[in-house]
């Protein structure tokens, strides 16, 4: 049973994060079996202390209440709708009062797709997720497969739906250049793109399990480095301990 105190927090916590915000999420409980999947499913929320979970179940039903999750030729259940909204607060988690201004709709594709948005036999696509631009701007695209890959209990170091998210938070200042103004000030621009360009070279020589197409561009290695960092906290910091310090204070996370 929780204590008066958690409670007495929680709340305090909830009035401070939402108080005066317009948003179409109202408190409700959260349903017991979401509290099941994530806790199965999402190993962030899983780790957190009970004011944390709490929290995170909030934004949650924010983020749900708020963006539009919709399938394309394919069916969509409350096990794709968390994972999404996990997706999108776990790089988040430490800024309560950010629901991506720049999203309004996740499309939720069968399979991976080309870059015609097609799937399917013939298709050839490998895409595994998108943020659109142009017609398609505000709206992020995941197929539906590699999603649950990402959330399958495992500890691994990929994850398309972070990974998407987060070109989502680089881009707020206008910019995909993997160096978001929301995690880094101007005088920590620099000494974390050098340590980036340093990473890059070592991807380049073989002496880096970071997945090559981080060498896309800085916007990717970003992306990717967050996937990782989020999803194998312990070997990232094991293997790249100067790279996760600069993680860490970018996201503001103690993983």
């Amino acid at each position: 049973m929780y204590s008066i105190l958690f409670l007495v927090v929680v709340g305090a916590l909830f009035l401070l994060f939402y108080k005066g915000r317009k948003s179409k999420y109202h408190p409700s409980p959260f349903p017991p079996e979401w509290t099941k999947l994530l806790n199965e499913k999402v190993h962030f929320y899983k780790n957190l202390d009970p004011v944390g979970q709490t929290m995170f179940e909030i934004r949650v039903q924010r983020f749900l209440a708020d963006k539009r999750v919709t399938g394309v030729d394919t069916e969509i259940d409350d096990t794709i709708r968390l994972l999404v909204a996990a997706s999108a607060i776990i790089p988040t988690f430490a800024f309560a009062n950010f629901n991506y201004p720049n999203v309004n709709e996740i499309l939720i594709y069968p399979n991976a797709f080309n870059k015609n948005f097609e799937t399917g036999e013939g298709a050839e696509g490998n895409i595994l997720g998108m943020v659109g631009n142009q017609f398609m701007n505000g709206i992020v695209i995941f197929s539906k497969p590699n999603l649950l890959k990402s959330f399958d209990g495992k500890a691994h170091s990929f994850n398309v739906g972070v990974h998407e998210f987060v070109h989502l938070i680089d881009g707020l200042d206008g910019a995909i250049d993997g160096v978001p103004e929301m995690l880094v000030n101007n005088s920590f621009a620099l000494p974390w793109l050098t340590e980036v360009r340093k990473e890059m070279k070592r991807i380049r020589q073989n002496e880096s399990d970071i997945n090559p197409y981080a060498l896309t561009n800085e916007a990717e290695f970003l992306a990717v480095a967050s996937e990782y960092f989020f999803d194998a906290p312990e070997k990232f910091e094991r293997k790249h301990p100067k790279l996760y310090k600069y993680m860490e204070k970018m996201f503001q996370q103690d993983l």
